[in-house]
């Protein structure tokens, strides 16, 4: 699980960033708003946790700028700023959790956990089917069907296609691709990320050759676009 933990006050940062690593999380840092949305832009995460008052870009608006492109990933607010106005301020820009210092270690913790376990519960109760035109696609037993008939998606064909479903209409980067279907400390080439597409594009393109649904973006990434 990999955390984006946005926070300018050093001494906070460092003592939330090795808790959270304890508890197994790989955690990103960025010490203002510029920063934290440049890194959420290049690089796949499952959670972000940020201050409000920040140089550069407050808190505020750097949930604004997320929820544009991404709906979905949890957001919490930790944050000095304990007024009711600015809580429910922060919760309509689209923060799942609110958490106000000073605050227990403990309990921001629990907070991520519980959000992350949602998070992981929703996907997991929606359908294991995917259809798009006249594909579709079982991601749990990875088998699909195709413009060439039935066949069996590999492990890392499967988490590919699941992201760019899941991020439909929406450029990911080659850099998130790597971090989520790979890992972030063990990249491929970014040609090995070509390939898939392209495999993609054979097994659920009429016309490979000029793609309905998986789109190259150039200098960026792709979008999967129904």
């Amino acid at each position: 699980m990999r955390i984006l933990l946005v926070e300018d006050e050093e001494n906070i940062l460092d003592v939330v960033k090795l808790n959270l690593e304890l508890e197994g999380y790989s955690v990103i840092t960025a010490e203002n708003g510029k920063d934290a949305v440049r890194l959420f832009k290049e690089q796949y995460f499952d959670l972000l946790i940020l201050d409000i008052m920040l140089p550069e870009m407050n808190g505020f608006e750097i949930c604004e700028q997320v929820r544009l492109t991404n709906t979905d990933i949890p957001i919490v607010f930790l944050t000095a700023k304990d007024a009711p106005g600015d809580r429910i301020a922060g919760l309509k820009k689209g923060a799942d959790d609110y958490l106000t210092k000073p605050f227990t270690l403990e309990e921001l913790l629990l907070r991520v956990q519980n959000l992350l376990k949602r998070k992981h519960k929703q996907l997991a109760d929606e359908s294991d089917m995917y259809y798009f035109g006249k594909n579709e696609v079982n991601f749990s037993t990875f088998e699909a069907k195709g413009n060439q008939g039935k066949f069996v998606l590999t492990k890392k064909e499967a988490m590919l296609l699941k992201l760019l479903v899941e991020r439909k209409n929406e450029v990911v980067s080659r850099n998130q691709i790597l971090q989520f279907v790979w890992g972030y400390d063990v990249f491929p080439s970014t040609r090995t990320i070509d390939n898939f597409i392209l495999s993609f594009r054979k097994y659920f393109e009429e016309e490979p050759a000029t793609p309905k649904y998986f789109l190259s973006i150039r200098s960026i990434g792709y979008k999967f676009v129904i």
